[in-house]
């Protein structure tokens, strides 16, 4: 498809002004070491309060045709994983009715398949098989298609992972099975947190998670996300911002979230939880809720994953790019 046909583009300079431009290839890192994310929209994404997936796939074309500045979806893709490896899609299902959009993992798996990876050699993941199956999905060891499961099925490898002030064992999904991992978090307020984006995402790799909740998750979050083995193999990063929430999270209440109807994007997910987080504020904000810096839960781990001793990502907004993309 044409994207220059299909949407109405515009950027965001250090969180300050809508400005059209044209994008060239130079501008996903520039020269000044600026980190590109991506915000997709489409306010005709839910049709009788269900997801239209062929919207839904178009607008996924379009975060990755916009963010690698291509006009097919597969030099993308392509740009992400390559023919045998093996490729995890990591979900989360914590909250049930809340969870990553099965519709959204749909898109992707099928962009993949595009992309030569085979099916079998897709993984899809995340704590337990019991949250998978509240979320929708359907376990998966050995049939046909793409593989469903939990952590619980296949165990955590006996290596111990330490940095900073975590140590954890990881799943053998991330240590043993995938070559590179797709990262699919939520755009949701986090009770302790602060916020659960994309970064807190990856605490579904750990056996321990309960052990990092204290001071905000600062630096625990950080500390997980710099393992090697996640660092390494963390090859891209969406948010299923389809539907949000902005208070109570990460349990589902419905009463405190809103139709967002898009996606985030990028590489760099330190920078992606930083724009999210102040999306959250602004949302928090209209409805009349304190900042989350008010309510004593403002998500330091960010700044600290942005830190010299991390180098996760760019969480300095005047070193974020930041392209938002409305489909007409």
């Amino acid at each position: 498809m044409d994207r220059r046909k299909f949407l109405k583009k515009s950027v965001l300079f250090g969180g300050t002004l809508w400005l059209p431009r044209i994008l060239l290839p130079s501008d996903r890192i520039s020269s000044s070491g600026k980190s590109r994310v991506v915000i997709v929209q489409d306010a005709k994404i839910f049709h009788n309060r269900h997801v239209d997936s062929d919207r839904l796939l178009n607008l996924l074309d379009l975060s990755m045709q916009t963010y690698f500045d291509v006009d097919v979806p597969l030099r993308a893709w392509r740009k992400i994983v390559h023919p045998g490896e093996v490729i995890g899609i990591k979900v989360n299902c914590l909250s049930g009715h809340g969870s990553t959009h099965k519709e959204l993992v749909d898109a992707v798996v099928e962009r993949l398949l595009q992309a030569g990876i085979r099916a079998n050699d897709i993984i899809i993941w995340d704590r337990l098989n019991k949250d998978l199956e509240e979320g929708g999905f359907r376990i998966n060891y050995k049939g046909k298609g793409p593989r469903v499961f939990g952590n619980d099925a296949v165990g955590f490898a006996p290596k111990l992972y330490v940095f900073g002030q975590a140590g954890s064992l990881l799943t053998r999904t991330i240590t043993n099975l995938c070559d590179g991992i797709i990262n699919i978090g939520l755009l949701r307020d986090h009770s302790i947190a602060g916020v659960s984006i994309s970064l807190k995402n990856l605490f579904g790799a750990i056996h321990n998670p309960n052990k990092y909740h204290l001071n905000v998750g600062d630096p625990y979050i950080a500390d997980v996300n710099a393992f090697p083995v996640i660092r390494q193999k963390v090859r891209f990063s969406i948010v299923d911002a389809l539907e949000a929430q902005y208070h109570g999270g990460p349990a589902y209440m419905p009463q405190w979230r809103w139709k967002f109807g898009g996606l985030i994007v990028g590489r760099d997910r330190v920078a992606i939880d930083y724009t999210g987080w102040q999306i959250i504020e602004s949302k928090r904000k209209a409805m009349g809720f304190r900042s989350l810096k008010e309510e004593g839960r403002e998500p330091t781990y960010i700044f600290t994953a942005s830190d010299s001793e991390h180098a996760l990502g760019q969480s300095n907004p005047k070193m974020i790019e930041t392209i938002k993309v409305t489909a007409s």
